[in-house]
């Protein structure tokens, strides 16, 4: 049935530059005060003092599993619910029910571990080992995963930690997992180039602050990296999962981006 909905989220532009470049920001995706009872909830799981940073031991501590009502609001404002219908299609996504896991990176001179290039896989193998990580695989129509989402919950500038985004590599990434159809490339096989097929893609900063959301293209190449800044940097990355499935012949962008990509 027609969408015949007044409300958008997002302008063609912005939709535009979704398809071509893979993301597009939202200011103000929900609400400062949500962002600052988040973390504060965030800050007493870390076993940190905010206001001591001798006690800010780690370039990264990763938390788990967080559902509380901050979180889950956050996740549900009616400007994301407007984006994820224009960017994936009415009722082909699935409401979040949290954001998952927080990793919170810290200022520090140390190799976090865990800055290098890579898409967010989404779906195992028959068989396969679910704890080997580098085994998840994605494929041509993004099984499992409608978007990857980056929720600002304190403020991030150029020094803080942004993730980065190689911007316009989902079009490379796609062309790469073509061949590969339904059965896709594992995030191991994937890593292999070292995602170098789009090292000409200019790379771009998720900054903005707290309450800013990334809604990025399921096969976008993005990183992490090492904070250089003064105060703590808390983000969560978690999926829009797909209610059903994509297809090559699609008219929602998510679909026409990896169209698009394709001779």
């Amino acid at each position: 049935m027609p969408d015949h909905r007044k409300e958008r989220a997002l302008d063609a532009a912005q939709i535009d530059h979704f398809i071509t470049r893979g993301f597009v920001r939202l200011d103000e995706a929900f609400p400062r005060a949500l962002a600052d009872e988040g973390r504060a909830i965030l800050w007493r799981d870390t076993g940190c003092d905010p206001a001591d940073p001798a006690t800010w031991t780690k370039p990264v501590i990763r938390l788990w599993d967080y559902a509380q009502e901050p979180f889950r609001r956050a996740a549900n404002t009616e400007m994301l619910h407007l984006a994820f219908d224009q960017l994936v299609g009415q009722g082909r996504w699935l409401p979040r029910g949290s954001l998952g896991s927080f990793p919170v990176r810290f200022p520090s001179l140390d190799d976090p571990g865990d800055a290098g290039w890579h898409i967010d896989v989404s779906f195992m193998a028959p068989g396969g080992d679910a704890s080997d990580f580098m085994s998840w695989r994605a494929n041509i129509v993004s099984k499992g995963r409608a978007l990857l989402m980056l929720f600002l919950f304190s403020d991030v500038g150029e020094t803080d930690a942004p993730t980065r985004i190689l911007a316009g590599s989902h079009h490379d990434i796609a062309r790469r997992l073509l061949p590969a159809g339904d059965a896709g490339l594992s995030l191991r096989h994937l890593a292999e180039t070292g995602f170098t097929e789009s090292a000409h893609r200019p790379e771009m900063l998720a900054t903005g602050p707290a309450g800013t959301v990334y809604l990025c293209h399921p096969f976008l190449v993005h990183a992490a990296q090492p904070h250089q800044g003064t105060q703590p940097r808390f983000m969560a990355q978690p999926p829009l999962l797909p209610k059903g499935t994509f297809s090559l012949d699609g008219v929602s962008p998510v679909e026409r981006a990896i169209k698009l990509a394709l001779p």
